[in-house]
């Protein structure tokens, strides 16, 4: 089986589609979403209606701190984030505002674990961006594999026979095969935004029979997505940084 995992979505319509109509192409027959569905984009009702479509056939949805922000307290979370946190709370719908609150921290299926940040304490939302955030996370479970987002910024890490730990960025379309004999940890980068100066959206592939997984990049139309961020009165900052990648 064929799973799409997308985290990092943060509204941004334009990016999401983008993402979903490449993985319908590429085979995806499951989809798992590992957070911050809201937040510095434009189009928060609609990310949060074609998730709930989504998860009505089968999909999985676990929560991101932005997604439980709304209507609650931010923290940890800077003025930027803030501010676009406080418009998307006006903005959605309130059956949208229910379906964020009802999401889980985690889930585990099969051999996996799916998480938005640090799986040792999911509801802190600790940032796995290093080999000492990432050991902790794996020891936090006995999955083979530990899926989740939050850093916005694609990286696998590995546990080898001899216990050291490993770690590269993945290059986009190159599958990767998560050995059986080690544990993984892959952070699958951002859908909406993001942060390594490639402006294109990023999501990934894995092949539960081949244990294969493979980073994707798919181009959107960043210029609309900026313009409507722009439009809502949002901070400029958050269109300028689309363009950008970071």
């Amino acid at each position: 089986m064929r799973i799409a995992l997308m985290s990092d979505i943060h509204s941004n319509r334009e990016a999401f589609s983008a993402c979903l109509a490449h993985a319908r192409e590429h085979g995806a027959e499951r989809y798992v979403f590992l957070g911050d569905y809201v937040g510095y984009g434009a189009d928060p009702n609609w990310v949060v209606e074609t998730l709930v479509d989504l998860a009505g056939k089968g999909a999985i949805a676990i929560a991101g701190n932005h997604d439980r922000a709304i209507g609650s307290e931010r923290h940890g979370m800077n003025s930027l984030a803030g501010s676009a946190i406080e418009w998307t709370t006006a903005a959605l719908s309130r059956p949208a505002i229910d379906f964020l609150a009802g999401l889980p921290l985690f889930v585990e299926e099969e051999d996996r674990l799916y998480v938005h940040a640090d799986a040792s304490q999911p509801e802190k939302w600790i940032y796995v961006d290093e080999t000492a955030s990432a050991a902790t996370s794996l020891a936090a479970t006995h999955q083979r594999v530990t899926f989740c987002g939050h850093v916005h910024v694609p990286m696998l890490y590995g546990i080898t026979a001899t216990q050291k730990l490993l770690n590269f960025q993945p290059v986009a379309e190159s599958p990767i095969p998560l050995l059986r004999q080690r544990r993984w940890l892959v952070v699958v980068g951002s859908v909406g935004q993001p942060r390594d100066r490639i402006a294109a959206a990023a999501y990934a592939l894995y092949d539960t029979l081949t244990c294969n997984f493979t980073a994707l990049r798919v181009p959107y139309d960043v210029d609309l997505a900026a313009a409507k961020i722009r439009k809502a009165g949002l901070p400029e900052a958050l269109a300028t940084r689309l363009t950008l990648g970071r």
